[in-house]
């Protein structure tokens, strides 16, 4: 069985943090919604900002610090968290993430046209934080977030999508370009193949191309059909295994 390594983005918003949301919402009684705000939802909902802000380069602020940027959008979460309806399907995280991000979209926009509004030209011609091409790199942001994302899911469920034999530990080696796809420098077919069976013979384990092939054309559906969902709804869903 393939090694699961723990995902550090995922950690502070956990199922605990989605019942204490629901369990807010259901609570009549101030005192008692401050409590499990404090204890259960607060450090989640900094946390999610947090790493909403740096993963989508959203640093056009008004504020001299990102912490402040924070409490004014969980200020803004705190006024919209009784919208929060369960039997819709959607999962927390989602929900208030995809609040985040559009909020920090309007926000983010509207800042940088004050820049340009009042900053000289030489300065716009020298800025190197803005990118001129931002919707390409949105779109860049985006789809290396979801690979972490998808990463992250088919870990969980190794034993349910590859059951057979060592096809987990083949489907884990495939990932494994996924999670240094910054520092892989080889993208034709051929040396992929090559390398996904140095990764198994590391392992004392000698795998066929087929069985690569049958077990990445796997991997890449559940890829396709959950990363086209994405960029459809705006925010992260997986299928339920």
């Amino acid at each position: 069985m393939p090694r699961r390594r723990k995902k550090n983005s995922r950690n502070y918003f956990t199922q605990e943090t989605e019942d204490a949301i629901v369990l807010y919402n259901n609570t009549t009684c101030t005192e008692e919604k401050s409590r499990i705000y404090g204890n259960d939802i607060h450090y989640a909902f900094f946390k999610l900002t947090e790493n909403i802000i740096h993963t989508f380069k959203f640093y056009y602020t008004e504020v001299d610090k990102i912490e402040h940027l924070q409490q004014e959008i969980i200020t803004f979460l705190l006024s919209k968290i009784h919208l929060f309806d369960p039997s819709k399907g959607a999962k927390a995280y989602s929900y208030f993430g995809t609040i985040v991000k559009r909020w920090l979209i309007i926000y983010n926009t509207k800042n940088y046209k004050k820049r340009i509004k009042k900053a000289p030209v030489e300065d716009l011609y020298k800025d190197e934080t803005y990118s001129y091409n931002l919707e390409d790199d949105r779109v860049a942001d985006k789809l290396s977030f979801f690979i972490d994302e998808y990463i992250f899911y088919v870990e969980e469920n190794f034993d349910k999508f590859f059951p057979k034999g060592n096809d987990a530990q083949v489907a884990d080696a495939i990932l494994e370009l996924f999670r240094k796809r910054e520092n892989i420098e080889i993208f034709n077919k051929k040396a992929l193949y090559i390398y996904i069976r140095e990764i198994m013979a590391t392992n004392g384990l000698e795998v066929k191309t087929p069985k690569i092939t049958k077990i990445a054309n796997r991997l890449y559906d559940l890829f396709k059909n959950n990363y086209i969902s994405f960029l459809e709804r705006g925010y992260v869903e997986f299928e339920k295994v």
